[in-house]
């Protein structure tokens, strides 16, 4: 489990998924949650220098934990199927939560057949300061009814049954984000009510 998190870290960081020492990964192990430690690169990680915190994202034991762990904590309170979660800074989904005139019920609209099973529907949370632990709330509220989440002029998160689904979607809603963006004041041609209908039916078969 622990390589399986050093392993996605250095894939997304060496696809500039995200950058610097930005972004963040856990997945829970029993009652506790592994996440990457505060002030680390994703392309960097090692299986033996993860933090581990509880659910209420206090710190248990390794080395300090993200400063938004709380965040990955109120994840997991709000969704009990959820085995693993990624918090991005990825260019062009962080650029999109820039854009003023959004719909923060359903930030992007359904261009893909894929982004509909993987994604859904993504609200936009306000925007708060990275660390904040006044997020949280809002977070878990949310996450409740939703598995992906875009933090306003922050990025996106994105919870899974496990690791590779939350890689998966994240990465979906960072490509549907760009494609948003290239087709800015074009005519687009999204999928139809009854064609997301029917592609969120067959994903939860």
């Amino acid at each position: 489990m622990r390589q399986q998190v050093v392993d996605l870290g250095r894939s997304l960081f060496t696809r500039r998924l995200t950058f610097g020492r930005t972004g963040n990964i856990s997945v829970r192990d029993g009652d506790d949650i592994l996440v990457t430690p505060t002030g680390a690169s994703l392309g960097t990680l090692r299986p033996d220098a993860l933090s581990t915190v509880d659910i209420e994202g206090r710190h248990v034991a390794g080395p300090a934990p993200s400063k938004e762990a709380f965040l990955h904590a109120a994840v997991y309170r709000a969704r009990p199927s959820a085995a693993a979660v990624v918090h991005l800074h990825s260019t062009h989904a962080v650029a999109v939560s820039c854009l003023a005139g959004l719909d923060p019920a359903d930030v992007l609209p359904p261009l893909t057949a894929y982004y509909v099973m993987r994604v859904g529907r993504l609200p936009l949370l306000p925007y708060h300061a990275p660390g904040d632990t006044t997020l949280g709330p809002a977070a878990e509220q949310f996450a409740a009814a939703h598995h992906a989440l875009l933090l306003a002029n922050h990025g996106p998160v994105v919870a899974g049954a496990d690791l590779a689904a939350a890689a998966d979607a994240i990465e979906e809603l960072e490509e549907t984000a760009r494609l948003f963006l290239l087709l800015h004041g074009h005519r687009s041609r999204p999928l139809t009510l009854q064609q997301v209908t029917d592609l969120t039916e067959r994903a939860s078969r």
